[in-house]
């Protein structure tokens, strides 16, 4: 089957800079005019010719709405693609990409079936997967907007977001060298190649469709990625253990894919290897939409796994499962703590049974990890935000396992993070500790056993975050401001504190966080603000770059607490008076007009 190529011209569209986390917008932004072309025509002209004449693409994401409208307009007003079987409009975003990349010079396009494939497992492709022929893929277009919702209308003045990244042949998201070329890219472009005339591929059939162009060979092979990642699963953890662990009627689990991607591996692991029940898995059909819910795995928006661990409002009935976890849209996030799985790593799972190479936490992470890292005398590192960042460090082998606040945790396996990873880890740590306890009638050491005598010996860091979404940008710019002025005194600003509340220590020292990168020295500046405690206590603010409409303000607020006695209060009152201090601090309210912030987790 033979294709041309065509020219379209086109012209620059404002707002396209891609943040650490790929280019998202609302659905509605994505609907204009070569909006989505242009984007991928600026990646394409951004990287060298190798790692796209002849190279090998990965294509493929969490599968979310981009719109029945964009599709039309693709599709079918402009007559600019012919689709005319089309069963979810995602596909074609998709097919719009394949026909690129063949224009572009790219010898072949690997696609997830259904087009489904989650970010970690889409690292995990690049890094691991080899064709028939030996190629190997050198970056992927990942679409996703991770945790942020999707569908085909806005509901209660929710975002409605969709979704572009590029990873890079490491399997890690683009470095900034690269996504400020795109960037610059996207304010010049004129032109871009499409293979108008390529045939449809079915996505939803396993197998290689070849095609002719005028530089020669194209394929596009759909495969089934879950057959990848499980494999390296299994080359990491010790499944056997997990499904003893499993097959005991004394321990219970639950997982919860909030209708994301994950519930596309979440059968085949949990199920299918690991012997668990269907019963265990909630929300695993993965649903375009999410199934009109907000796919972040925190305890506001994973109602049903909160309610069926017995943590909400009303009673479920019932004893609650031992063990619960949650992912995100392309699950890569989850509800994990990175410092316990690092504690206990090297004797709980055999990938890091010679010995952690190093930890890493991105700045606004709870400096839990620290404390662990200064007691097992393993080398330690505070990035910033983005997981680019943690990427630098494994290619150079200094970092094993990191983490970050939004429910991000993952190893050195992969570029990503990854959500089923962490829960795997924790499953690990749970089989060890009962290895002598799954038969018989002794009583199984649980998660809150494990927490508690993690407390008991590094002691607690009791953490929040409060996210102020789609505020203002010029207010947020100023509360920024404010904060940035007010730590040239800290005597000043400890006068302020101990005027708002005298039962906290003095700070320490303030800052705008920054970070040289020590494996290629390159400086990143801005990175959020930090009031650091004399007792090890934190307030951070950073402006999100993850938000697609207006400004999002994190404020993460940390009470470090060593004394026994003290360690088990509820996190609401020993976090309290430091909560007040950062609202009446940065005059949260006075700038954003906000009493309350829209999410705490």
């Amino acid at each position: 089957m033979a294709f041309k190529v065509t020219l379209v011209s086109t012209s620059p569209i404002d707002g396209q800079k891609p943040g650490t986390s790929g280019l998202r917008k609302k659905v509605k932004v994505f609907k204009q005019p070569n909006y989505l072309e242009n984007f991928v025509q600026a990646t394409f002209n951004a990287l060298t010719p190798e790692k796209v004449k002849g190279a090998t693409l990965v294509v493929s994401g969490d599968g979310r709405y981009y719109s029945k409208d964009a599709v039309q307009y693709f599709a079918f007003e402009e007559g600019l693609y012919n689709f005319p079987s089309l069963a979810k409009s995602a596909t074609v975003t998709y097919l719009i990409i394949i026909k690129m990349a063949a224009a572009n010079g790219v010898r072949r396009v690997w696609v997830g079936k259904n087009t489904l494939m989650s970010t970690p497992a889409v690292s995990a492709v690049i890094r691991e997967r080899s064709g028939a022929d030996g190629s190997k893929a050198t970056g992927a277009f990942i679409l996703t907007a991770s945790h942020n919702p999707g569908g085909p209308t806005e509901v209660r003045s929710v975002s409605v977001d969709f979704g572009i990244k590029y990873n890079m042949e490491n399997g890690g998201p683009a470095p900034e060298s690269i996504t400020d070329k795109i960037y610059e890219n996207t304010k010049t472009i004129k032109e871009y190649p499409i293979a108008e005339d390529l045939p449809n591929v079915d996505v939803s059939a396993i197998g290689v469709t070849s095609f002719e162009g005028p530089e020669g060979k194209f394929d596009v092979e759909v495969f089934d990625s879950a057959d990848d990642y499980v494999k390296l699963m299994k080359s990491i953890f010790g499944f056997e253990s997990i499904r003893k662990l499993l097959s005991s009627p004394k321990f219970t689990f639950c997982y919860d894919a909030l209708h994301g991607v994950a519930g596309a591996y979440a059968h085949r692991i949990f199920v299918e290897e690991l012997g668990a029940q269907e019963s265990a898995l909630l929300n695993c059909v993965p649903k375009e939409d999410f199934g009109g819910g907000h796919p972040d795995p925190n305890l506001t928006y994973a109602k049903e796994l909160v309610a069926r661990m017995g943590l909400g409002k009303s009673d479920t009935g019932g004893e609650p499962p031992e063990f619960g976890a949650a992912a995100d849209g392309d699950a890569d996030r989850n509800m994990i703590l990175v410092a316990i799985i690092a504690a206990n790593a090297i004797e709980a799972i055999p990938y890091f049974s010679s010995g952690l190479k190093g930890v890493a936490r991105s700045m606004p992470t709870s400096a839990a990890l620290d404390v662990v890292a200064k007691s097992l005398n393993l080398k330690f590192f505070e990035v910033p935000t983005g997981w680019k960042f943690f990427g630098n460090l494994m290619d150079a082998g200094m970092c094993s396992v990191c983490g970050e606040e939004s429910f991000g945790t993952g190893s050195d396996h992969i570029r990503e993070k990854d959500g089923i990873w962490a829960v795997l880890a924790w499953m690990s740590i749970l089989a060890h500790k009962n290895k002598d306890s799954i038969d018989g009638d002794t009583k199984l050491v649980t998660v809150e056993d494990i927490v508690r005598q993690h407390w008991a010996t590094y002691g607690r860091h009791y953490y929040t975050r409060y996210d102020y979404e789609n505020v203002d940008a010029g207010k947020a710019k100023e509360l920024m401001e404010h904060l940035v002025k007010l730590q040239s005194s800290i005597p000043e600003v400890n006068k302020i504190v101990k005027g708002i509340r005298s039962d906290v220590a003095n700070v320490s020292s303030a800052d705008e966080f920054e970070y040289k990168d020590p494996v290629d020295g390159s400086i990143s500046k801005h990175q959020g603000i930090r009031y650091l405690f004399e007792d090890g206590s934190r307030l951070v603010f950073r402006l999100s770059g993850t938000g697609s409409e207006g400004a999002t303000i994190r404020l993460y607020i940390e009470q470090y607490e060593k004394d026994a006695s003290k360690i088990g209060r509820e996190s609401q009152e020993a976090l309290s008076p430091l909560v007040d201090i950062a609202l009446k601090l940065s005059k949260m309210e006075e700038f954003t007009g906000r009493s309350a912030p829209t999410v705490i987790t």
